[in-house]
């Protein structure tokens, strides 16, 4: 086995010259850039397909991987063409005499030998997502997601004891951190494999074109803790659906812990089997509600201090602005993140603190997405209301012309305000097929253009809907 992963995944001697890579991403970028985000960026080892760089903070690894990532590649791959991607590492202390080259190659080989086993092997290899800087401690918890952290913590310390766990929540609320975290606290004793639902997929049907699903099924089932982000991306494919059921229930069997995150509860997944959703349900579901203002806040002073570290103390953001933003900013933590970043940008280049009309300015379109975040689901609640009909008759199979119009307002408004597709919105609505959704919306285009009064009420529901004032419906 050892031979083999010299053959395949051995780190090389001659490197590429890092200076010279470093000049070329100085002449793309323009020296501002670079002197700001990409000279410090450290060049640890090189292997066969990957490059393993060093950055000194998570903050700088996510804006370069955001804004540069792909053309540093295309750069790197001008002196190597065989190199396919980069990966990062956080420097800290203890991190130079833990990442020698021999370190590193004594590490990869013992996990191929099942020490202590958190990659699949071989062609798996490269897919294990634990990031080392994504742990408990560093996890700002609130009212919104305490019970979702305490449940993570319960099970790193005690495997099987709520199985499944089922995290769910909108994107960007920190749900990839905690089943980070709980992959942290057990990939010490135990097999741990964190995978997302798509990369799953991926593998398996990789696995059926290569005559390796033995070997899929054996690692998957042997191991003592799978994590799986994402699941709602499995929806449609039912042989994968199949693989992944036998391999829940071997796991079950075994005693082994699995975790799943979603952005929605079991029972809301679209296009999963039935005997799916009601495993994931007989475990422990917990939610991550979106950050209440005291969250948001302590997230973003939080953020800025560390970008306040790493500029030595170099930007000025005033209280003001950041309660500003935690006010405004509500869709997600990642946004809220992003929002920051902006903002510190803007100061740096103009050499100033930005006012809260020029904050509105820089932040115009997270603004507008805070305010009109619409869902098919908002959509329907906010017209039954003004109609005066329950959810229940609006997606019932009646013909009645009292429901028809409302329905069709629905899908309208669906198709006008949401990015959904029209299969999508037909499986909204009862699982109705996408002709009736392009019915629908031609027909209420048609009458908009004869009914005046239906077009106020359109125009209505549409405010309504953008701007959240379902009160005064």
């Amino acid at each position: 086995m050892k031979n083999n992963l010299k053959n395949t995944d051995k780190i090389i001697d001659k490197k590429i010259d890092w200076l010279t890579v470093q000049s070329d991403m100085r002449e793309k970028f323009g020296n501002d850039i670079f002197e700001s985000w990409l000279k410090k960026i450290e060049l640890i080892d090189e292997f066969k397909n990957y490059i393993l760089i060093s950055v000194s903070t998570r903050f700088i690894r996510d804006w370069i991987t955001s804004r540069y990532l792909d053309q540093i590649l295309q750069i790197i791959k001008e002196y190597n063409k065989d190199l396919i991607r980069i990966e990062f590492v956080i420097e800290d202390s203890n991190f130079k005499k833990n990442h020698t080259k021999e370190n590193i190659e004594h590490q990869r080989e013992s996990k191929i030998n099942n020490n202590n086993v958190s990659f699949i092997k071989d062609s798996f290899l490269q897919y294990n997502r634990i990031d080392p800087n994504k742990n408990f401690n560093n996890f700002i918890t609130g009212d919104s997601n305490k019970l979702a952290l305490e449940a993570s913590k319960k099970v790193s310390n005690d495997i099987a004891h709520y199985n499944p766990l089922y995290i769910y929540g909108g994107v960007g609320m920190g749900k990839t951190h905690l089943l980070n975290a709980i992959g942290l606290n057990l990939k010490e004793k135990n097999k741990v494999m964190f995978i997302s639902a798509e990369r799953f997929m991926y593998q398996f049907v990789k696995s059926i074109k290569s005559n390796e699903m033995v070997k899929f099924k054996e690692y998957f089932r042997n191991t003592d803790v799978l994590l799986i982000d994402d699941i709602q991306f499995m929806n449609g494919k039912e042989a994968m659906q199949e693989e992944f059921f036998h391999t829940f229930n071997a796991l079950i069997e075994k005693n082994s812990q699995i975790i799943v995150s979603a952005d929605r509860p079991p029972n809301k997944l679209s296009r999963i089997q039935e005997r799916i959703k009601s495993r994931f349900s007989g475990g422990l579901v917990v939610d991550i509600q979106n950050p209440d203002y005291e969250l948001r806040y302590k997230i973003i002073t939080s953020k800025t201090d560390e970008l306040k570290l790493f500029y030595s103390n170099q930007i000025n953001i005033s209280e003001e602005i950041l309660a500003f933003i935690s006010s405004e900013i509500r869709t997600s933590i990642r946004e809220l993140v992003g929002a920051l970043n902006r903002i510190v940008s803007f100061s740096r280049i103009y050499n100033k603190v930005p006012s809260i009309s020029e904050v509105r300015v820089i932040l115009k379109d997270l603004l507008n997405l805070s305010e009109n975040k619409v869902t098919i689901d908002s959509i329907q609640t906010i017209v039954c209301k003004y109609f005066k009909i329950s959810k229940n008759e609006m997606l019932s199979p009646r013909r009645s012309r009292y429901l028809v119009r409302p329905r069709q307002t629905a899908i309208y408004l669906s198709k006008m305000l949401t990015t959904k597709s029209l299969p999508e919105i037909g499986r909204a609505f009862s699982n109705r097929d996408h002709t009736t959704v392009i019915h629908s919306v031609k027909t209420i285009e048609k009458l908009r253009k004869e009914d005046n009064e239906l077009n106020v009420s359109i125009d209505s529901l549409k405010n309504k809907i953008l701007y959240k004032e379902e009160n005064e419906i």
